[in-house]
């Protein structure tokens, strides 16, 4: 007969779990890149838009007695929100490599550390009896989230690769649009992800997983 353990009878958490060295250096760079993408969003959006500062530009221009018209304010405002997609873009590539990094570091992780030898655990440990079913369920419910994720980080990366390659692979304008459309709504589903990502973590650091978070930066060793 297997003897089960449960984080009841260890008195810990089921999230308190030992991180490779891989894994939290990936987690950690992903964390530091896909903040700073949103960061160059939200200014490519508001303070560097182009056409939000052609009235802001003109009338200081306006004050110091030069009179430009829009087209060429919006020559110059243009080209400093292209600057921040530049590197928006180059950001893009810095993910794709991250995400690549992730699937070689699954495939080389020890067993019990793999995401699909966990989600395998809990569905296991669900159909035990005698297992704390509440508390396994919470557990395969963010782990499954997890995978969730690397789908959407995945449909992002492949749609940013296409908006900075689609013109050199000869996509036809509407298609690339649809595609661009495609990009920014996913974003906005990572955003979600990580809210309740972050939201989740604190939650559980205050109340039955304390320690969460240090383990994801010295191993939870």
């Amino acid at each position: 007969m297997t003897q089960k353990t449960t984080s009841t009878e260890t008195g810990t958490s089921l999230f308190i779990q030992t991180n490779s060295a891989a894994v939290r250096i990936w987690h950690w760079l992903t964390f530091l890149v896909v903040t700073t993408i949103i960061v160059t969003v939200l200014m490519a959006s508001t303070a560097l838009n182009p056409r939000e500062n052609i009235p802001i530009v003109q009338n200081i221009l306006k004050e110091k007695g030069v009179v430009v018209s829009n087209d060429q304010i919006f020559a110059v405002t243009h080209m400093y929100d292209d600057k921040m997609w530049e590197l928006h873009k180059l950001l893009g590539y810095a993910l794709a490599f991250l995400f690549l990094s992730r699937i070689a570091i699954e495939l080389t992780q020890p067993k019990e550390e793999r995401i699909s030898f966990r989600l395998k655990k809990a569905r296991m440990a669900l159909k035990q009896a005698g297992a704390d079913k509440k508390e396994w369920k919470h557990y395969l419910i963010v782990k499954a989230s997890y995978s969730l994720f690397y789908l959407l980080l995945f449909s992002m990366v492949i749609t940013g690769l296409i908006i900075a390659f689609g013109k050199d692979l000869g996509l036809a304008g509407p298609t690339r649009h649809t595609i661009k459309e495609v990009h920014g709504f996913i974003q906005y589903l990572i955003y979600a992800f990580l809210f309740f990502h972050l939201a989740g973590v604190i939650r559980a650091e205050l109340r039955n997983a304390k320690g969460i978070v240090s383990g994801m930066i010295n191993g939870g060793e």
